[in-house]
């Protein structure tokens, strides 16, 4: 054979050897997607958390400073939080930072005047609001977060106690790999963050990386759009969006369900339906909106809520702990995926995800309270 004919023929053996490695890539890694959704769509009805602790202290009134109590997750964890507090025997005062960082330097300073035993971070990151929290450092008062960084547990460098939530990897990678395996490996990705959080950065980013590592679908955009404002931009940004893309744009992630709040009516005015593209897969939190537009398939397929509900459990007890003088408790949630094919089958109401696992009754236990 010419030398010509066998430098072609080794050329397009090494192609077909190529190709063939990429097509056994990509079908484990749709084997792979399909296999974690599988996994985060069951039921959690095994209590994983802690079963020793500290006895109920005698902590007087604790405070629970939100970011924005029109965000459905800190309401969630608020509420939580003053049920357990009822249970301890502790009261619970809820100040709203209505959403600014003004409001929410205010709702601090307003909290630390009231002399609190302790104070809760609901849903902001503490760098936002240095001062305020070595104040609070310095005096003395325990503070325990929810949504308050990018990872569970301890953060010494700004003096929380403990962060309590799910790992960010863990849920942005279960929102990724929805769409991918919906998307048979085709998807074309809108993601929605607000870089004024420090977590929704992370879970945008892990999100991202997640889309990237598939070979045949595509980020179209990141848009970073404050989430406090979503009631103003998401119209104007989703008709943006619609004319940029059009077909394109057949799945959307998002940090927060809020955004998809204010997406819909544009999506229904383009004349797009409500169980088509792009579909709607959020990283957090599983509001009550988010699970009646996934159960009526209207213009959200999916969320990875957060037990709201049981971390508000999970922050009080960290607060008995701090007390106490002891470590936290170690406890990170599994991430749980909510779809049309589960929506209501998993422990709680119909538009909550509150773990059938008895959580309630392993804290009372623990604090010796019935």
């Amino acid at each position: 054979m010419p030398t010509f004919h066998l430098c072609q023929f080794a050329i397009s053996v090494a192609l077909v050897l190529l190709c063939s490695t990429q097509i056994v890539r990509a079908d484990e890694f749709m084997d792979m997607a399909r296999t974690k959704v599988d996994v985060a769509t069951r039921g959690k009805d095994q209590w994983d958390g802690p079963t020793t602790g500290p006895r109920a202290a005698s902590a007087g009134t604790i405070v629970f400073v939100a970011a924005d109590m029109k965000n459905g997750g800190i309401v969630g964890v608020s509420k939580g939080v003053a049920e357990a507090g009822k249970a301890i025997g502790w009261t619970v005062r809820v100040i709203d930072g209505q959403g600014s960082v003004s409001g929410r330097s205010a709702a601090l300073n307003q909290a630390l005047a009231l002399a609190p035993a302790a104070i809760v971070v609901g849903g902001f990151d503490t760098t936002e609001q240095k001062s305020t929290f070595d104040g609070a450092v310095r005096s003395g008062v325990p503070l325990v977060g929810w949504h308050s960084g990018e990872r569970p547990g301890p953060n010494e460098a700004s003096g929380l106690f403990a962060n309590v939530a799910t790992t960010v990897d863990d849920v942005a990678e279960a929102a990724a790999l929805w769409a991918v395996a919906d998307s048979g490996g085709k998807a074309g990705v809108v993601i929605f963050t607000d870089s004024q959080y420090a977590i929704a950065v992370s879970k945008a980013k892990a999100m991202e990386g997640v889309i990237r590592k598939c070979s045949d679908c595509v980020v179209l955009s990141y848009e970073d759009s404050p989430i406090a404002e979503s009631a103003i931009r998401m119209p104007t940004l989703t008709t943006s969006l619609l004319q940029r893309f059009g077909a394109r744009w057949t799945h959307s992630l998002a940090i927060n369900d809020l955004y998809f709040d204010f997406m819909a009516p544009t999506l229904m005015a383009a004349g797009k339906p409500g169980d088509g593209s792009p579909k709607a897969v959020s990283a957090g939190d599983g509001s009550q909106a988010a699970y009646q537009r996934i159960r009526t398939r209207r213009y959200q397929a999916g969320t990875v809520p957060e037990p709201l509900n049981m971390q508000g459990w999970q922050i009080v007890d960290e607060l008995n702990r701090a007390f106490a003088r002891q470590k936290w408790s170690g406890y990170v949630p599994k991430v749980h995926l909510v779809t049309a094919g589960n929506v209501g089958k998993d422990g709680g109401p119909n538009n909550l995800f509150d773990p059938d696992n008895g959580y309630r009754d392993q804290y009372k236990k623990i604090w010796g309270v019935k």
